[in-house]
């Protein structure tokens, strides 16, 4: 863990990433409006609450009345299980590792199982602790991702060797375009899924994603399992954004100068003035994980005026160009916006040529999480 220096309580880090926690519960409000009471809503928690910070996001969604987490690995899980209340669920969305399962079992964790080693791996660990464990069976519905084959999901659901063990919690499967409404692949992921879930009589299913959820109940199943949309990510790319922004990303003024007609500007001198010019340099780059497709291309706000990033990333660094509007207010003293109400994770994000996941989940520990 990255130790921010302070003084008199003042942080020094170059960049703060400001979490609104009241947003994140009421986004955690917003896609629970949309499902039937009888649904439960999940949230996915993996990669350190995308970024976001595990810790306090878990604790602000369990006071929201969240009871069930998912993770990736089972060290997410193992941190989850320290953040949250004994009665939380925490699923682990990759299955275990060979030789996981005591741990796992210990730690109330509970396992999404992908392929039948993991099944009988799972199952046999059940038979040495001579009681059942929970777990969730995941099907591939045509991602090529994680899961049991329809043929392999066939077979399994004749066998009995699981069944005196474990403890199917429920069957699940992902979207894969959920995001796009006028994609078919959705509705032919839901087929097969419903299909094969026949197969497990009685299970509850877990289906819907972020995206998945404004698909319609017909989506659903029993529980879903909300991630980015839960951090103020669109689920809509096409459309309004129905979710509260929850972070905001600003970097610390460093330097200003003022460069001459025909100056060079960081690695390359890949941006040269065409007039005198007024610049500052930022204290954040790739390092924080900024992407260095922002240089010559991306736009950081100060008092919503927009600033250009000018040439290329440096490692903790970069470079903005200053209007005359702005020139004389930016001092050291100064931060500038990169995420926030001018600029949203997911513009960011469109001019980076990456998606807002990515950006959330690539920032880096020196960057300092702030929390209201």
């Amino acid at each position: 863990m990255y130790e921010h220096a302070t003084s008199n309580g003042v942080s020094h880090a170059g960049a703060t990433l400001t979490v609104d926690l009241g947003a994140l519960a009421e986004n955690y409000n917003i896609l629970k409006t949309k499902l039937h009471p009888a649904t439960r809503c999940g949230a996915v928690i993996k990669a350190d609450a995308y970024g976001l910070g595990m810790r306090r996001v878990s604790s602000a969604l369990e006071s929201a009345g969240c009871a069930d987490f998912f993770v990736a690995h089972i060290d997410e899980g193992l941190l989850a299980r320290k953040c949250l209340s004994a009665s939380a669920s925490i699923y682990i969305l990759n299955g275990l590792p060979p030789g996981a399962e005591s741990d796992a079992e210990a730690a109330g964790l509970i396992p999404v199982l992908n392929s039948i080693k993991q099944v009988e791996a799972w199952s046999d660990h059940a038979r040495k602790m001579k009681r059942r464990l929970p777990a969730v069976l995941q099907f591939d519905t045509g991602m090529s991702r994680f899961g049991l084959s329809p043929e392999e999901a066939c077979s399994l659901s004749g066998l009995d060797f699981w069944q005196s063990n474990l403890e199917l919690r429920y069957v699940m499967s992902h979207f894969a375009c959920a995001d796009e409404p006028l994609n078919p692949a959705s509705a032919a992921q839901l087929a097969s899924f419903s299909a094969v879930a026949d197969l497990f009589k009685g299970v509850p299913t877990s289906l819907a994603n972020s995206s998945g959820i404004f698909r319609g109940a017909d989506f659903h199943g029993n529980l879903v399992r909300p991630g980015a949309a839960l951090y103020g990510i669109s689920p809509l790319p096409l459309e309004r954004n129905p979710m509260r922004p929850v972070a905001q990303l600003a970097a610390r003024v460093v330097q200003t100068r003022t460069i001459g007609a025909g100056d060079g500007v960081g690695y390359g001198f890949d941006f040269r003035a065409k007039r005198p010019s007024h610049i500052a340099t930022i204290s954040i780059g790739y390092a924080d994980g900024i992407s260095r497709r922002l240089g010559n291309s991306g736009t950081v706000y100060f008092a919503g005026h927009a600033l250009p990033i000018l040439g290329r990333l440096s490692m903790d660094s970069m470079v903005i160009g200053l209007n005359d509007a702005v020139a004389d207010e930016i001092t050291n003293d100064s931060s500038v916006e990169l995420i926030g109400p001018d600029q949203s994770v997911d513009d960011l994000a469109r001019c980076a040529g990456t998606i807002a996941y990515e950006v959330l989940a690539g920032l880096g520990p020196r960057v300092e999480r702030i929390y209201r």
